[in-house]
């Protein structure tokens, strides 16, 4: 006579315990041989920031934050959430995100609050996109929409805790090319696991800036930042400066 083995609650547990601890383990190793691109980026960012900063608060002022902000970096790197390294595109966005963190969370031990270090923050990324030639970015092409969709997809078997969770959105004629709706977000689990939530807000704004760099205009009615139920990003080709730039919140 065959009997059904008892289920043990232990043992689900233990198993999610040990996935966990793999996952811990896969990330450590990933993000130790990115930390010299991390610290690239951070440079570049920090280039970007400090004549607004000196502008704000003075020389002496920046270059203490500037500093610290590198040591802050450093120390992020290894408690970036791992979703799967280079096999997983939104690990880039992971990995932009740590920069200004980094910067929130020295400014914020400083005083200064989280909008002084959004509009930072901002104004160096207009600034930099404002350089680049604009380009409508066209109709996408069907190897780029396939791509989305299977990243999508699979986004939705919620391997990685700290990933995001979205759909693709078919784009509607007239209206937009294609779009996204994000119901979990990876930036915004990793600002909450360091206490940089009131930040999130300043830090998504920066997606119609950066948008705009690829040509497209970026249409979004609500964020998981603002207490929405998701992010429903929309995206067109842009035409000359259309609805550009949007104003600082």
């Amino acid at each position: 006579m065959l009997f059904k083995r008892r289920y043990n609650p232990q043992d689900l547990e233990n198993k999610k315990s040990a996935k966990i601890e793999d996952i811990s383990k896969e990330g450590r190793k990933y993000y130790i041989s990115q930390k010299s691109k991390i610290i690239a980026l951070f440079e570049e960012h920090a280039q970007n920031w400090k004549p607004i900063l000196i502008n704000e608060y003075g020389e002496q002022f920046t270059n203490s934050i500037m500093k610290e902000t590198l040591d802050q970096t450093k120390e992020l790197i290894l408690k970036i959430p791992y979703i799967g390294g280079d096999d997983n595109s939104m690990t880039y966005h992971l990995i932009r995100a740590t920069p200004s963190l980094a910067l929130y969370k020295v400014m914020k031990a400083y005083g200064k609050t989280a909008r002084e270090t959004g509009k930072i923050v901002y104004k160096a990324t207009l600034s930099v996109i404002e350089k680049i030639p604009f380009s409508p970015a066209g109709t996408p092409p069907q190897k780029f929409i396939q791509k989305r969709k299977e990243e999508a997809n699979k986004s939705q078997e919620r391997r990685y805790p700290g990933d995001w969770v979205w759909k693709f959105i078919e784009g509607e004629k007239n209206d937009f090319d294609y779009g996204y709706d994000f119901y979990e977000c990876g930036v915004q689990k990793y600002y909450k696991a360091q206490d940089a939530e009131e930040f999130l807000p300043y830090f998504c704004f920066l997606d119609f800036v950066t948008v705009r760099a690829s040509g497209k205009l970026l249409m979004r009615s609500m964020t998981l930042a603002e207490g929405g139920e998701k992010c429903d990003f929309r995206f067109r080709s842009a035409e000359n400066n259309q609805e550009w730039p949007p104003p600082f919140i």
